[in-house]
């Protein structure tokens, strides 16, 4: 039997020939079954994060490892964590069968190297302390199914996002996520309802993840990395509503800071210098309300 995700759908088999404002509502319907299909697997995701964090808050990183769409949007989520929230590059890394020639460019056939998922792993220099997650729509992926199969044998974490149940590489990891979002509108192009589902999971993981490391406040982004305009605005106005200061006194601050919002925050929230302020988040990891805590005890 086809998988899920390469199974025809009954309900778009004359897509190519209703008018273009019908094409759209077909797929828009399509999509609306995803959040759902997400919903069915919270506790399956729950779990994943925090065992994800244990790794993390014990010097470990977290990869993530696919071909394709469903690598490329690893590597997406992984590239927008380090502005996002003030950690290093290394925290958090996407892998993708093809190297980064692929994320522009098809090269679909290195997803059939089983091997070749675990050497880019061992590239990486993964070892037991990290946790990885395999990205694959089908869950058949030999590149990526090689590549978790590795990192479980080493004693990472492992943990899968697929969109077809009892596949492959549900056996092969620790914690299997499995959105099932049907047949996709157009037959077998998991880049549609496939990747939207996965996209999401991967904004949970990532998110709550940083979340749970302190790198948010409230549902503020207080680790913010500053490095544009737009980043600035937005890290004054998370300044001002952290501290209550107004525009002068808060782009005062963040000046003493040197720019860093992180630094800012805990200048105020614990009456610190900056000198303070940086050792107290460096011997932290980062954390903004453990800094305060650590100076003000």
């Amino acid at each position: 039997m086809l998988p899920v995700t390469e199974q025809e759908n009954p309900k778009t088999v004359a897509i190519d020939t209703v008018p273009t404002l019908d094409a759209v509502r077909l797929i828009n319907d399509e999509d609306k079954a995803v959040a759902d299909a997400v919903e069915k697997v919270l506790p399956k995701i729950a779990a994943a994060v925090d065992k994800t964090v244990e790794r993390l808050q014990n010097g470990g990183r977290l990869f993530y490892i696919g071909s394709g769409t469903s690598g490329r949007l690893g590597v997406l989520d992984a590239s927008e964590i380090p502005p996002t929230f003030g950690v290093s590059y290394d925290l958090v890394q996407g892998v993708i069968a093809g190297g980064y020639d692929a994320l522009y460019k098809a090269t679909e056939s290195s997803e059939d190297n089983r091997e070749a998922g675990a050497e880019d792993l061992k590239t990486r220099g993964v070892t037991e302390k990290d946790a990885v997650i395999g990205i694959a729509a089908s869950g058949r992926t030999p590149y990526t199914i090689g590549a978790v199969e590795y990192a479980r044998e080493l004693g990472c974490f492992t943990a899968c996002i697929t969109c077809v149940p009892e596949s492959a590489i549900t056996t092969a990891v620790d914690i299997a996520i499995v959105p099932v979002v049907g047949p996709e509108a157009l037959t077998g192009s998991s880049r549609m309802k496939a990747g939207t589902a996965q996209k999401m999971v991967l904004n949970m993981i990532s998110t709550v993840a940083m979340i749970r490391l302190g790198y948010v406040k409230g549902n503020r982004m207080t680790n913010v990395k500053p490095s544009n305009a737009k980043l600035k605005e937005r890290a004054l106005r998370i300044l001002m509503a952290e501290t209550g200061l107004g525009q002068t006194a808060a782009n005062t601050l963040l000046d003493e800071a040197g720019g860093d919002l992180r630094v800012a925050i805990v200048m105020f929230g614990a009456n610190a210098n900056r000198t303070l302020a940086e050792e107290a988040l460096k011997n932290t990891g980062f954390a903004v309300e453990n800094a305060i805590a650590a100076i003000q005890e």
